[in-house]
């Protein structure tokens, strides 16, 4: 806003720390939006934002542009989230100095459900949480053994149904045990109720 380069001011109401002014956020949107030619769909990350999850990078992989506003240090003036702001996303319940990180791992999450980002698209359609509150399954890959612990045997059985079974079992196997909050939610089918107790 001056030759300075400032871009922050001291909160009113004499509260500590530094807010980011609405002028240079405003002009910061506009120029962005006028690269692009369009209104983008502007996210603020923000502690107190909707918490970001694989349903919500779901929903953003389908939109054409987005803009993410970053805050530092106490966040940014009022106005520009209400006037400006079309939602604010939140990683967790903790704060960051600023909300750079948390749009990298809206980026990331985002851009790997894009057509040709993943050299094999099928890998995201087993991810934890693709199936609502369910952790994926254990994965290996060879040498058979390594320091005398051995790949299950049903995953080397060439039974596409057994295994298939068997990497349902897991998932829900390990929501149980890591993740209780997630598996009371769940509704097991007939079939998955028989499989989690399976010997395999």
């Amino acid at each position: 806003i001056n030759r300075y380069g400032q871009i922050d001011d001291s909160p009113f109401g004499g509260e500590s720390g530094m807010v980011l002014r609405p002028e240079p956020l405003a002009q910061a949107i506009a120029k962005a939006e006028n690269e692009v030619g369009k209104r983008c769909h502007r996210i603020f990350t923000s502690a107190d934002g909707q918490t970001f999850n694989q349903k919500k990078a779901e929903t953003l992989s389908e939109r054409a542009n987005i803009l993410i506003i970053c805050g530092h240090y106490k966040g940014i003036d009022e106005r520009i989230r209400q006037h400006y702001i079309d939602e604010e996303l939140s990683l967790g319940d903790y704060v960051l100095s600023g909300g750079e990180f948390a749009a990298l791992v809206i980026i990331d999450a985002v851009s790997r459900l894009l057509p040709g980002v993943l050299g094999e698209p099928q890998s995201a359609e087993t991810d934890s949480f693709t199936l609502p509150n369910r952790l994926g399954w254990p994965v290996y890959t060879r040498p058979e053994e390594f320091e005398g612990w051995k790949v299950p045997s049903v995953l080397l059985s060439g039974h596409h149904a057994r295994i298939q079974d068997w990497k349902v079992q897991q998932s829900l196997i390990r929501t149980r045990e890591r993740r209780p909050d997630l598996f009371e939610k769940l509704e097991l089918s007939p079939d998955e109720q028989k499989i989690i107790n399976k010997d395999f």
